[in-house]
């Protein structure tokens, strides 16, 4: 919400086959970035963040990967008054103590599947740490946003986008809207020019009534949906 500050943070242990930023996968890609340079940039717009009730968000990448650097900057900025919110697949859990979750405000996170099968074939991980995550987030009254990527023929089947509402369920009145992000070839340039295999290079985007029926789901199980 409002305007906000994105850091993009190098590094993530999924591969998903839909990735639009390849180019964040590897941690020593990334540019080094000082701790106090970072809370400094953070001070110069609090004002602004203030005014448009913005704030500063970490995404990647994972930003799970580098928890300290990212806890600490959220901790600063809300000695500030700042919103802070993480972008997060939750994946990496217990990267993050009980202590840093008080300090974020609103999570954006993605459940790629409902279904672990599914999950593992689109992320090449395990969906388990992604629910304890979310529910260690509402057990703390964090607001949450999901994300789902609706992808014909991997994710759109009615038990896997059935399965995944209930796992939101399982997140309580902590669950705000839940995203529902049509498949897109906006990130293929980037793996032809890293030279990596694109396992969806003919992958077509879903239909209207294919995302309507699958928003339709999420509502009969009493989420806004966008």
């Amino acid at each position: 919400p409002g305007t906000r500050m994105t850091v993009f943070m190098s590094g993530c242990p999924l591969r998903c086959q839909y990735c639009q930023n390849p180019d964040t996968w590897k941690m020593r890609d990334g540019k080094p970035v000082f701790l106090d340079a970072m809370i400094k940039k953070v001070e110069r717009y609090a004002d602004l963040f203030k005014a448009t009730h913005g704030g500063i968000t970490f995404s990647g990448g994972e930003s799970m990967m580098q928890p300290a650097f990212v806890s600490r900057v959220f901790h600063a900025a809300k000695q500030m008054g700042v919103h802070t919110c993480l972008d997060t697949s939750g994946f990496l859990n217990r990267n993050y103590t009980d202590e840093m979750l008080d300090d974020i405000d609103l999570c954006l996170l993605d459940v790629k599947s409902g279904d672990p099968d599914i999950y593992e074939k689109v992320t090449g991980g395990v969906l388990q740490p992604t629910i304890d995550f979310g529910q260690r987030l509402a057990a703390k009254g964090k607001k949450i946003w999901v994300r789902f990527v609706l992808v014909p023929g991997l994710t759109d089947g009615e038990e896997n986008v059935d399965k995944v509402a209930r796992i939101c369920q399982s997140f309580g009145d902590s669950v705000e809207h839940i995203d529902v992000l049509p498949f897109h070839q906006l990130g293929r340039p980037k793996w032809h020019e890293m030279r990596i295999p694109y396992p969806l290079e003919d992958q077509k985007g879903p239909s209207r009534a294919c995302k309507e029926r699958v928003k339709e789901q999420f509502e009969s199980y009493g989420f806004t949906v966008y």
